[in-house]
């Protein structure tokens, strides 16, 4: 089954998977303090603005980790940064930039992890934010309200491994966080 990208959140650790039939030239780079969706180098050239953005933020205090599949993940942090509660940050983030405007009108996802930890999703039809209290998966397409699923893995490396071996189809790359007692820990797997 085709998902596309979808994240899941927990109260103490998150991932993002990318899966894409369209656009499967793109790896997880770490840059500037944020986990990255970019093209490789042999990726084509394209304007196609959903292609690369921050998938993974923390903020400066170290208190909350944001996750998502677009640009949407920078204004969470930003208002989280100026003192938002995550529920209301994700709310107006995800309103304001509504979902994305392409052949599929995708819907944008995101989670936040922190003391009080969310996911949420706005699709065409519906905005829906939810806090988290066990694993709890949300995709851009058909699994496109928030359901609880396991997640095993504990380690970010091995918990982006994870998701990218979720039985969904088309495996691009996935980033992970897990919060620890020195802050959080970031890892990412580009496939084999």
């Amino acid at each position: 089954m085709y998902v596309g990208r979808f994240i899941v959140v927990a109260p103490d650790r998150a991932a993002y998977r990318v899966s894409s039939r369209s656009f499967p030239n793109r790896r997880v780079i770490e840059r500037e303090g944020a986990l990255t969706v970019a093209p490789t180098e042999d990726a084509p050239e394209t304007d196609n603005p959903y292609i690369s953005y921050n998938c993974l933020r923390t903020t400066g205090d170290s208190e909350h980790a944001v996750i998502g599949n677009g640009t949407q993940v920078d204004p969470i942090t930003e208002k989280l940064e100026l003192g938002y509660p995550p529920r209301d940050a994700l709310v107006e983030s995800l309103l304001a930039l509504d979902y994305e405007k392409d052949d599929y009108d995708t819907p944008r996802i995101a989670g936040v992890v922190g003391e009080e930890s969310y996911v949420g999703i706005v699709r065409r039809d519906a905005v829906i934010v939810e806090a988290v209290t066990e694993p709890t998966l949300v995709a851009t397409y058909e699994t496109d309200a928030p359901e609880q699923t396991d997640l095993g893995a504990i380690d970010p490396d091995a918990m982006a491994k994870e998701l990218y071996e979720f039985d969904f189809e088309h495996p691009v790359c996935a980033a992970a966080v897990v919060a620890g007692d020195s802050g959080f820990e970031t890892g990412f797997y580009n496939g084999a």
